[in-house]
């Protein structure tokens, strides 16, 4: 099973959408966030045959953005999972990884700091936030038959730019 880890597109300021009264929770991309994350799900598209499962958290940036992967890949349904929320603890998300074990590809949508402790947690065991994910940046982990801490191993690693660039 592999596991691609996104992290969502670029949103609005936390602040200037404070202002509105609104929670958190429901701040959504910017049109720059948008337009550039299409192009980088474009790139993704060249370099993955399909995903089999996708699974965003519960904030709308993260949902956005995992319409906006639906929509260039062809996936039908996505998951909305509380395990994939900022302050999540990482191993809260193996369960769920766990029960769908025979998917070859499940992506995940979601936040820091909680995506790089993930990473971290499958790759070494521990929660430890040594992969920067930039906004729109992708990893893809290879979690063998069924997934355990620290016994993933990273694929690859592409910034946004990166996967623009692929989009083109």
């Amino acid at each position: 099973m592999d596991l691609l880890v996104v992290r969502h597109a670029i949103a609005e300021e936390r602040e200037a959408f404070a202002q509105t009264g609104k929670d958190d929770a429901e701040r959504p991309l910017t049109s720059e966030g948008r337009r550039k994350f299409q192009r980088a799900a474009r790139g993704l598209r060249k370099i993955l045959d399909s995903i089999d499962l996708l699974a965003t958290s519960t904030l709308v940036r993260a949902i956005e953005t995992g319409e906006l992967l639906e929509a260039a890949l062809g996936i039908e349904g996505t998951a909305r999972l509380r395990e994939l929320a900022p302050d999540a603890d990482p191993a809260s998300l193996l369960p769920w990884l766990r029960r769908r074990r025979r998917h070859r590809l499940v992506a995940v949508v979601g936040h820091e700091p909680h995506l790089s402790h993930l990473i971290g947690y499958l790759l070494v065991g521990r929660s430890a936030g040594f992969v920067d994910l930039k906004k729109g940046g992708v990893c893809l982990l290879d979690l063998g038959t069924a997934p355990e801490p620290g016994r993933a191993q990273l694929r690859w690693h592409l910034t946004p730019g990166q996967l623009r660039r692929l989009g083109r």
